[in-house]
Parts: C-alpha cells; structure tokens; sequence
C-alpha cells in the first residue's frame, strides 16, 4: 500500500525513533517478523542490511513484495531460482577502474545527444566518490625526495587523465573525486568515507538507512570490516547503480565463521588473512557471504577485521562481513567521527537488530566452520597465488621445491645444473651476489595492512632494532613504504620509527596502491641485467593482497604476500631461500648474528605505541580538507560543460565504440554458428591476465599503436592508467607476458594462431584477421576463470576482440558477470568435465545452437565441435546468465546499452 505521502510501503514498515538528537525515520525489520514472514534474529547480520534495502525500496516495480518476502523467509540455502535486486546507499569507484566508468557516462551522454534524448538524464542518482590512488607508480625509491619525485611524475603522465576527472567533477552531479596523494580507496573509505549509517530524506523527513555501496574494486570489501555491507562489481555494474538501476543478485548462502582464543605472541592480522584464504579457497565460498563470529571477533579490533575483510576476494566469497559492535563504536571514536554520528550508529543498529552484543544469539548459517586463533602461526603466501599459504619455519623448503617443480604445479622448471646460478651486482657502491630467490622488491604496500597500525609498527619497532643492532639491506632490494593514507605517516612520525624506516630504505614513495597493483617501478639496471642474463627467479615480498604471475614485476617470478614486519625481514635477509627462524638475518655490528627474534616486537610494545601515537585528531585534521588539499589538483583547468568534447588527439580518452551505432530497439538473441577459438587456457587464470595493469612493452600491438601515435616509450605509462582508450585496451587483452595459450604450446604471453592455417601471431592481430573474415570467436578455458580484480575491462577488451563466448569449467563471480553486462556468453562444461577431458585440441570450428529468444536462465544448450578431419563431438553447457535481468542485459548486448533504452523509452 502507498502511504499519505505517496511513499509506496506495502508492508507498512516506516516507522521512526528517537535519536538522542530527535527523531527520524526507519523501516523496521520487526514489521516483517509481526507480519509472520521471518524470525528476525535467526537471520544473518548481512542478510539483515539486505533485507532491509529492499524493504524499503519496495515499490511493486524494480523491487516487489515477492522479492521482499523471498529474502525474509531465508533458510540457509540461498536459491538458484529467487533474485535479490539491491540498490545500494552509495557508490566508490578507484581511477583505474573509475576513469573507464566516466567515459562511459560521458559517452552515454553523447549517444543520448545523438538519438534525440536529453543528456542529463544521465547523472548519478546516488552519491560517488572517486578516490585517485592507482596512478603514482615507484619510479623513485629509497631517498627523502623520493615522494615528492614519484608524485610531480604523477601528476605529468596523467595531465589528460586529471583533466577528464575534473571535468566529470563538474558535469555530473552527486560525484565527488578525492585528489591524488589522499590515500588508497579502501583505506579512505574506512576512515573517512564510511558513516555505518545515513541519514536520507524521503517525502515524510529524514530516515535512517545502513550504509551500503559496491565499488568497481574488488578489495571493496574491506568496508566489511565497519559492518558495512559492500562488495566489488565491474564498471559497467557499478554505471548501472548510478543511473538508478538494481544491482540483481541470487539469494546468497552465507558461511558461519566462528573464530575463537586470540592470536599468539608472533602471529599478525596478516598471517590470520592468509590461514583465513587458504581455508576458504578450499573450502569453496565463490558467490557466497562469508559472516565472522564468535569470541574470538569480540575482541578484535576494526583494523584487523579490516585486513581480514580484505581479502575477501582472494577467499572467493562476495563479501566477508563482520557486524556493528562496541569496537565498530570504538574505531569510529578513533578515527575522528562525531559523537552525534557515532550516537546515531549504536541507537539505529540495536533499534533495527543490526547491533552484535556479545550475548546474542549465533544467527543460522547455510554451514559453519571454525578457527582457533591460536593455532596461526607466522606465515607468508606465494609465490604465484594469495591462497598458497606456507608456514614461515617451511618457508626455505617450500621456494625450494617451487624451483623444480613443473610450471603446470605453479613451479619455475629451472633445470637442477641451473639451480645454483649466481650474479653479483653493484648498486649505490655497494655490491651483493643473488641467485635464484633474491628478494629484488621488498614492498610495504597495500590497504590490506597499511591500515591496520599494528603492523605497521611493528614493521616501525622491528626496523628500529635493527638498525640498532647494525643490519643494513642489501644493495639489490628495492625497498618501498606507500602508506594507505597521511594519517599512517603521521604516526610512525610521532612513534619516532620513519627514521628506522628510512634508514633500511623504506622511505615514503607515495600515497597510493603502487606494488601492490603492479606499479612497481623498474628495476635498478644492474639488477634487472643480471636476472635476464642469468634467467634468475627473483622474488618479490610485498604486504599486499595479490600475487599473481606478472603482476608485481615483468622480471620477478616468485612474489610472496606477508605481513610488514616481515617484508621488512626479507628485506635484511635479501633472500626467500633462508630459514627466518633458524638462521641469522645478517651479522650485527658487533660481529655476532642477528635472528628475527632478536627484533621482532612484543605484543605490549605494539598496544603501548598505538594507545600513545593512533589519535582521533590525526585523522581528524587530514580528511577536513580532503577534496582541496591537493593544490596542483586544484590547479588543472576544468571547462565547463555537460557533454565531454572528444579529442581524437587525446591518447588517454576516447569515446569508446559501445554505443556509437546503437539502435532504439534490441535485435533478436541469434545462435553462434562457426566460431573459432582464439585462446585455449588452463586453469586460474585472472583478469591480470586478460587484462594487465602494468607496464606497456614498446613491442606489444598497444605499444606499437602509441608509438604510432606519436608517444615515446617513456610516455606510456601503464595499461592501467590508459583505460579511458579502448585501442590502447583492446590491443592489450590477453597481452600479459605469463600468459600460457594451450593454443600456441610452447609460447608465453599474448601469442596464439590463426586458424586454419595455423600461422602464429599476436591475440590482438589473430583477432583482427578473424573479423575481417567475419569468424565469431569463442575462449576455451579451466576453473577460477576471471579471478581478481574487479577489472570490466577484461570483460570489455574480449568483446572488443569478437569473443562472442567464454567456455570454462568454472567462473569468478565478478568476471562472469561482466562478461554477460558485455554482451559476452558465459558457458560452462559438465561438471567434473573440461575442454581437455572432453578431447577438444582449439582447432576444432565451434556451433552452439539453442541461443534464440526461448532462453532462460541457466539453461543447458548443446555445443557442436567439429574437428579439421570432420569428426563431430557434442556436449550440453550451462548457460551462466543467472538472472531474468541478466538476459535482458546479454539480449540488448550489454548493461549499458539496457540502460540507455530505457532512459529513452
């Protein structure tokens, strides 16, 4: 039913309540609970914020009262059937992914214009923030003047960038950017962005509503840590959020994960997230909640929750979610918020039964499972994926059996007459010999942990004693510092621990993702020389969140994730191939050998700096000008306009093809008939490597392209910074140099061949060719397909290449998403079954039959593949369009063309 007001609540939910500060609105849960449809406490705490978005958007049209009722009478299982349209408080978007996102609204805009439709119809309907961190790359480390140098380079690569920002600043409404050298996104968002809980206006006067958003990064999910619930979702998604629309998803299962004891003396936040992944990942959460509770959370602090939330991505689930407690009460005190906010949190989330008391009852969950903090141990994860974790006393052994073993069990090969190679190397007048482990990059980097002040003084105590003790770094190690925000560098200032720092070379490099995301900087050239003439498997040990193939480094194979304290040890030790515990990080001044547990800090010591140094009015003073405070941001010239003038001159911006030609009406869905494989992949491979970040080579299709275009080598910048370029992008799709296309044996990188001649040649120039053939292409692939980063343009780049299908044992939930908001068919083999086992070679021209305007969700079609010699073999796949909303994206060819028709109709 419609109230007075006009206000559509059928199940006569809005209600309000008292504040402390007056009363305002609310959408009881309990009205649900009256009405016989749930038993409010029996339901998990992030199904509780679900429902309650959809209660109160339910207006019988985007969200029904069946969608309401579905998810009030959750039962542990979730549904395959049953939908959740969610319409989230808030979007955060970073630049890599952010900037794409803007040039789609600009272009959105522009074929509006084109079609007789009003412009400014596309705005944003709910408030985005865009934080700028992804572009500050370490081109300068090691040296007091190494911020400011990294930071004036920033700022030069991405003039044309910047100036398209500042532009949208002013084009669209409801859209705020936080200027480079603020923080990283996650960080900023925690402290700073994220209320927990909103006031909003309706017809009747301010209501109270949980803060939700999703953000086009994956690690979006670190909010969860506040009781925020969020997640990651591709660009093209988080656009469609903007504009108004729901984001559908299935009714999700949600995991129990009760934690219990406390860590022990030795064990960080960093070595919990990394036994958490490892447990999950085999556990299996993809498209799964994952919920904390338990003793063992109560007394956790929001920082470490953080960290654990985090990684929610690398564990595979949607989200990994704590609820409102007193420590969510107390970190918001920490970081500065206002008392009357805070006031605000506690009286909605004990009045809605989204506040965790330690004695309410355990929620139901679809399955439990358990962990006792005791028994995680110091622990480092590598050296190709997050969840290969290995205990630091096995950590020798393990990169050891690494080097031998085959590449298809995530091994180097290196031949046993090759495992002893050795360089010696001459750096700043000092020299050192590595071999296969050198640590090249020792990097503190990463929200995951520069958020969370116990490890990052704990990296602060154990540097300080040992430059006490005499330890220096050696001359091959690339040391880095990028904190998440000022507020970090604030209080290592105040602990007296940057100088240690610095003194190993830690210096500060900038406040920004950098390592983390692949903008490590190139190599010193001596180093960089010996490891190709040697063909060294040098390592990198980063506090971050990823460490996939090619992604921290082109020339460093093995990368490790660990926690600060320990990048700071691998760095003394210059080597993954010792044993931190039982042999010495180096030799001390006083001639005698120095061990980790010579330097490595009590628990008490870390609590004592925090209480004396982490204060509510450091973070207070950095974010009250955290728009303006960025004079040379302030200074680019912005003009003002509601459409973008597309400048074909721009190498970082170009109206992209998507809606170019676009029809008022949507064609029919047509069968894919005589296609062609275009690569043929294995197992995990991440939106890294369809679509990398990092470094352009002036030999790749999109090196060659700028070049034409008249940009120098050192122009390049990176694949990420160029996402605003769709030639730039589609030339770099499957241009990762780890890359291993089945397709092309022997070969790495972005190579396969063409068929059916077989010639080899680029990915980019194979698919070309096809399409002047008028071939549709498909991509045969393994489990984890798309796993990562929430990267739309590994979705965008396949379209763009003529990949009409993706067929694959299994599919990362954001990546199979963003191929169907592409247009691009998600397809799955038999389980238990794969491309391999099913006898396919690639050469095989592909028909794929029962794509018509019959289909439904999840439907089985049959797939015809007939080899060279004529032999036919056939097969059913699962069609991974999940959703009725999901169809009607891939029938209009993509989100963003649904979206536009509808703002015409």
């Amino acid at each position: 039913m419609n109230s007075p007001s006009g206000i559509a609540d059928p199940f006569e939910a809005r209600d309000t309540f008292d504040t402390g500060s007056g009363r305002v609105g609310i959408y009881r849960l309990s009205r649900l609970e009256e009405a016989g449809l749930t038993t409010v406490a029996r339901l998990p705490y992030s199904v509780r914020v679900l429902l309650e978005s959809v209660l109160r958007h339910c207006d019988g049209y985007q969200v029904t009262e069946t969608d309401v009722k579905r998810l009030a009478a959750w039962s542990g299982r979730g549904s395959a059937d049953g939908e959740v349209p969610f319409k989230p408080a808030r979007v955060i978007l970073q630049d890599f992914t952010g900037v794409p996102a803007v040039v789609d609204l600009a272009a959105m805009r522009s074929a509006m214009k084109r079609l007789g439709g009003d412009p400014k119809r596309i705005n944003p309907l709910i408030p985005v923030d865009l934080v700028i961190d992804h572009s500050i790359q370490v081109d300068h480390f090691g040296s007091p003047d190494a911020l400011a140098a990294n930071v004036e380079l920033e700022m030069v690569r991405n003039r044309q960038r910047y100036e398209f920002l500042r532009w949208g600043q002013q084009a669209f409404a409801n859209f705020r950017v936080v200027p480079p050298s603020v923080g990283i996104v996650h960080q900023v968002n925690l402290e700073f962005l994220a209320k927990c809980v909103f006031l909003r206006n309706d017809a009747l006067g301010p209501v109270a509503i949980p803060d939700t958003l999703v953000g086009t990064d994956s690690h979006t999910t670190m909010i969860n840590g506040l009781g925020v619930l969020g997640w990651g979702v591709g660009g093209i998604e988080a656009e469609a959020v903007m504009l108004g629309q729901p984001l559908y998803m299935l009714v999700p299962e949600v995991i129990g994960f009760e934690l219990s004891g406390q860590l022990p003396c030795g064990a960080t936040a960093t070595d919990l997230v990394l036994t958490v992944t490892q447990i999950l990942r085999r556990e299996g959460v993809v498209d799964k909640f994952v919920e904390y509770f338990g003793p063992g959370v109560s007394g956790m602090s929001v920082a470490d929750r953080a960290t654990l939330a985090n990684m929610a991505p690398e564990y595979g689930a949607t989200m990994g979610f704590f609820p409102i407690d007193d420590q969510t009460l107390e970190y918001l005190r920490l970081t500065g918020r206002g008392e009357d906010e805070i006031q605000l949190v506690e009286r909605y989330a004990k009045e809605q039964q989204l506040f965790r008391a330690k004695d309410a009852p355990v929620p139901e969950f679809t399955k439990v499972l358990s962990l006792d903090l005791s028994t995680v141990e110091p622990s480092l994860a590598g050296p190709k994926r997050p969840q290969d974790r290995v205990a630091l006393k096995a950590a020798r052994d393990a990169f050891r059996r690494s080097l031998g073993a085959p590449v298809a069990e995530r091994g180097f090969a290196v031949p046993e007459a090759k495992r002893n190679q050795t360089a010696v190397v001459r750096e700043g007048g000092r020299s050192s010999t590595i071999g296969h482990g050198a640590v090249v990059i020792a990097a503190i980097t990463s929200c995951t942990n520069t958020s969370n002040p116990s490890v990052m003084l704990g990296a602060g105590l154990l540097a300080q004693k040992a430059v006490q003790r005499g330890l220096r770094v050696p001359p091959h190690v690339k040391t880095s510092l990028s904190p998440g925000s000022r507020v970090v560098t604030d209080y290592l200032a105040a602990a007296g621990l940057d100088r240690p720092l610095a003194a190993l070379g830690f210096e500060n490099v900038g406040y920004g993702c950098t390592t983390c995301i692949g903008n490590s900087g190139p190599l010193p050239q001596a180093v960089a020389e010996a490891i190709r003439a040697n063909d060294l498997v040098a390592a990198a040990v980063l506090s971050g969140n990823r460490n996939f193939e090619g992604r921290i480094n082109a020339l460093v194979k093995a990368n490790y994730l660990a926690s600060p304290p320990l990048v700071v040890a691998y760095a003394l030790a210059g080597t993954v191939d010792v044993d931190l515990v039982g042999e010495p990080l180096g030799i001390g001044s006083d001639g005698n050998p120095v061990y980790l547990k010579d330097v490595w800090p009590s628990p008490q010591e870390i609590e004592a700096l925090i209480r004396q140094v982490v204060r509510p009015e450091l973070f207070r003073l950095r974010y009250r000008d955290a728009f303006t405070a960025n004079s040379k941001w302030n200074e680019i010239p912005v003009a003002a306009s509601e459409l973008y003038e597309w400048n074909p001159e721009n190498t970082y911006i170009q109206e992209p093809p998507f809606l170019l030609d676009i029809q008022a009406e949507a064609g029919p869905i047509r069968p894919i008939l005589g296609a062609r494989v275009l690569l043929a992949l294995g197992d995990s491979v991440t939106t890294d490597h369809i679509s990398p970040a990092g470094s352009i080579a002036k030999t790749s299709p999109a090196g060659k392209y700028l070049i034409e275009q008249g940009v120098q080598p050192i122009d390049f910048n990176s694949y990420g910074a160029r996402r605003g370029n769709d030639r730039v992008m589609t030339r770099g799709t499957f241009a990762n140099i780890r890359l291993r296309n089945l397709l092309a044996p022997g070969t790495e990188g972005g190579v396969t061949r063409h068929l059916p001649d077989g010639e080899p040649m680029t990915v980019y120039d194979a698919a070309m060719k096809y399409r002047a053939e008028g071939v549709p292409l498909i991509i045969l692939a393994g489990s984890e397909y798309g796993t990562g980063s929430s990267r739309d343009w590994a979705a965008k780049g396949t379209h763009l290449l003529g990949v009409r299908a993706v067929l694959a044992a299994s599919f990362e939930r954001i990546h199979r998403s963003n191929l169907v908001g592409m247009g691009v068919l998600p397809l799955e083999f038999p389980r238990g079954q794969t491309w391999q086992s099913l006898g396919l070679t690639g050469e095989e021209v592909f028909d794929f039959r029962g794509l018509d305007d019959r289909l439904k969700p999840r439907d089985e079609i049959t797939v015809r593949a007939t080899t060279p010699s004529g032999a036919v073999t056939e097969f059913p796949a699962r069609v991974r369009i999940d959703t009725p909303v999901e169809l009607e994206y891939y029938r209009n060819g993509g989100i963003l063309q649904t979206v536009l028709r509808k703002l015409l109709a």
